[in-house]
This record gives C-alpha cells, structure tokens and sequence, in this order.
C-alpha cells in the first residue's frame, strides 16, 4: 500500500485549521498591497505621487525575494519532518513579519531606518509565505476522499479569497470611519493589528492537525531536494510556467483599488470596493472550480476559463476606461477573478497530484515561489511603471494576455492526473 493511501480522510476541523490559518497568512502579506498607497506616503517621502507609489509597489515585491527560500527550506522540512510542524513554523515567522510592520515608526520619526526595517518585515514574511502554499495544499489533496480532491484544494485558492474579501472589508470600514489624514497618518496600521491579534487562534488550531506525511524524519531535507531535481525537473519548469499566468492575473486584481485610486482617481471608499469584489469571486469561485474539477477532470477546468480570460481582458478593461465609475469598476474585477480563479484551483490540484508524495510540498512550494517571486512580486510595479512611462491605461490587459498565452501552452503539456 503507498503511504498515501495510509492516511486518513480529514475531518471538518483539520479542514478549518488548515483553511483558516492559510487565510490569515494571506491576509497580513496582502494586507499591504490594499494600503500601498498610504504606506508609500510613510516609508518613502519622494518628489512627485508617481515615484512615491512606484517605490511602496517595489517592497511590496520584496516580500516575494524570500520566497524561494522559503519554498526549498520549508518545503524541504514538510517533506522531511512533516506538514504540521512546518506549518507551524510558517505562521511564526509571519507572525513576526507582521508585528514588524505595525510597530516601525514612519520615515518622518527615525529617518532611513523606517524604510529598512520595512523591509526586513516583507522579507521574512515572504519567507513563510514561501513555505506555506506547498504544505497547506499538501495537506488538503493527501487528506481528500476519493473523487473530491478538486473540491479540497480549491480551498486554498478560497482561503486567498477570505483573505482578500477580509483586508478589502477592513479597509473600506476604516475609510468611511476615519478621515483622509487619519487612514494616512495611521489608520494603515490597524488591518495589522487585527490579523495579528488572531494569529494566537491560528497557531492553536494547527496543533491539531493530523500529520499526513508518512514516515516523517526518514529522508533528510538534501535527499529530498536531490529526487526532486533528478526525476522531476520538465514538470517544475510547467509547473512554474502554468503558476505565472495564475500570478499575473491574480496580482493585476489585486492591484485594481491602487488603479482606482491613481488611474481612475476614485475615493478610497470606492475603490476599496474593487478589493472587496475581488476577495467574495475569488473565493466562490475556486470553491466552484473545485467541484467543476471533480466532475469535468482538471485539464478542461483549468484550460477553458484561462482562454476566456485572453480574449475577454482588453474589452474589459476598455470598457472600464470608457465608463469608470464604481459599477464597472466592480464588474471588470469580478470577470478576471472569477475567470483566474475557475483555472486556479483546476492548476493546483493537477500540479499537487502531479508531484509524489515525496517531494510534493517541496515540488509545489518551489513552482508557486518561483512564479509568484519573479512575477507576483513584480507585476504590479511593472504595470505601474508602464501606464507611468507610456501613458496607455491598457498596460495591465496586455500583460495578462501575454502570460497567460504562455501559460495555456503550459497546461497542454502537463501530464493528466485527472479524467480530461
């Protein structure tokens, strides 16, 4: 019998523990793209709006630099010692992350120190974070019955979604609460504070998770690296190829409420709106994916809604230059969540299915922190940077377009694991 098969089916509760404590994660890295602006205007005193907001985007992507770190060290470790103590660690060190980010004053109070100290936050954040998607999704595709694996791991990309929908809520209460300045000045702050405060919650029911990895501490972390590069490099290279057109797409609608507030230049109440759209689609639809996957098989699930989204991006956002008010704003949000999240969780549980049950949350983590790293961490600076320098406020259609062309290509050339 293979050691997958030995595990048991998961209960409600270890289900919760891993869906909750991978939202939290989420949230506090996210939580400082919804705010980038006003945490430009702390950290990064420059000339002009435009430098400001470019500079607060660029470490916003530093939290993606430990990323692949954080994938071969702790996806290694899951491997080696076990899900449960590596996810333990990872809602630590994000832990500490955090706390960095609430507590450091601005630059107008201790001087270049702020920006540094911000930065060391986002990197250690990333770190965890790196560690995170691999041996969460593990955990969720080794515990799933039989013929609902595309239903478990789409809570992975749900658990994104509470994360999004919670900063997005967060941020638009404190926008019809506090004033301008007072969200400027320090109301920024306190979607921190909130994540932090549950992450007592999060470390106690991660606890009480079941270890699903078989025969925990009988291969060393080297050995496990080594049979990952040896017997599965062309699946890595799909792997990340496939995961960098999930990315762009995700990241460009993370990015709609900083285009709202400076392309579209709507109020911050409104725009958070466009977070808030963004976090609800995203989470019903990977839910839906899921069961469209158990059903149709992954290749069909993940590869019509991603050709969808190629042909229907530019009208959309067309549309929205033509007519930008909040309504639109909100629909063109949705259609590219919606449509990136019907592929997303089809991508995850064939790449999850496609790694052994050796190397999986290593093979995983590895792929999605090579993808996100190069292209999460950079897709909203380079689309800020685009509408800045050349003035077409097309610029986020054209990038989603070009990578996910390259990532369809992708999804035909991985092996099925699934009925097609």
């Amino acid at each position: 019998m293979s050691p997958v098969a030995q595990i048991p089916a998961v209960n409600r509760w270890s289900l919760a523990a891993t869906v909750a404590g991978n939202a939290l994660e989420f949230y506090d890295f996210l939580t400082y793209s919804t705010f980038a602006v006003y945490i430009g205007h702390n950290f990064f005193p420059a000339a002009n709006a435009f430098a400001n907001l470019l500079l607060s985007l660029a470490t916003f992507g530093v939290g993606f630099v430990t990323r692949p770190l954080g994938a071969v060290l702790i996806g290694a470790y899951a491997d080696r010692a076990g899900r449960r103590p590596a996810l333990l660690l990872t809602i630590g060190l994000m832990t500490v992350g955090t706390l960095g980010l609430i507590v450091t004053p601005s630059y107008t109070v201790i001087g270049l120190a702020a920006p540094v100290v911000l930065i060391l936050a986002r990197l250690v954040q990333g770190l965890a974070l790196g560690g995170e998607v691999g041996a969460s999704t593990a955990v969720l595709l080794e515990c799933a019955p039989a013929g609902q694996r595309g239903r478990f791991v789409s809570w992975q990309g749900a658990s994104q979604g509470i994360a999004i929908l919670a900063a997005g809520l967060v941020g638009f209460g404190l926008s019809t609460i506090l004033t301008a300045a007072q969200l400027d000045s320090w109301g920024w702050r306190i979607p921190f504070a909130l994540g932090l405060a549950i992450v007592p919650v999060g470390i106690y029911i991660r606890r009480r998770l079941p270890e699903t990895l078989a025969a925990p501490g009988s291969r060393g972390s080297s050995e496990v690296l080594g049979l990952l590069w040896l017997r599965h490099r062309r699946l890595l290279v799909l792997a990340v190829l496939t995961l960098m057109s999930l990315t762009v797409s995700t990241y460009v609608t993370n990015f709609m409420t900083t285009y709202a507030l400076t392309t579209l230049e709507m109020p911050a109440s409104r725009a958070l709106l466009a977070t808030i759209a963004n976090g609800a689609l995203l989470l019903m639809a990977s839910v839906w994916s899921g069961r469209l996957c158990d059903r149709f098989g992954c290749r069909r699930t993940m590869i019509v809604p991603r050709l969808m989204l190629v042909l229907s991006v530019y009208p959309a956002f067309l549309l929205l230059l033509r007519h930008p008010n909040i309504g639109v704003l909100i629909f063109v949000t949705a259609l590219v969540t919606a449509l990136g999240a019907l592929s997303g969780a089809a991508v995850l549980t064939a790449l999850t299915g496609a790694f052994p049950h050796e190397v999986r949350s290593s093979g995983l983590a590895i792929a999605y922190a090579m993808a996100v790293s190069v292209f999460g961490g950079t897709t909203q600076f380079v689309v800020a940077w685009l509408i800045g320098t050349t003035g077409d406020r097309l610029s986020p259609a054209y990038y989603v377009i070009l990578t996910s062309s390259i990532g369809l290509w992708a999804m035909f050339k991985l092996p099925a694991t699934t009925r097609d």
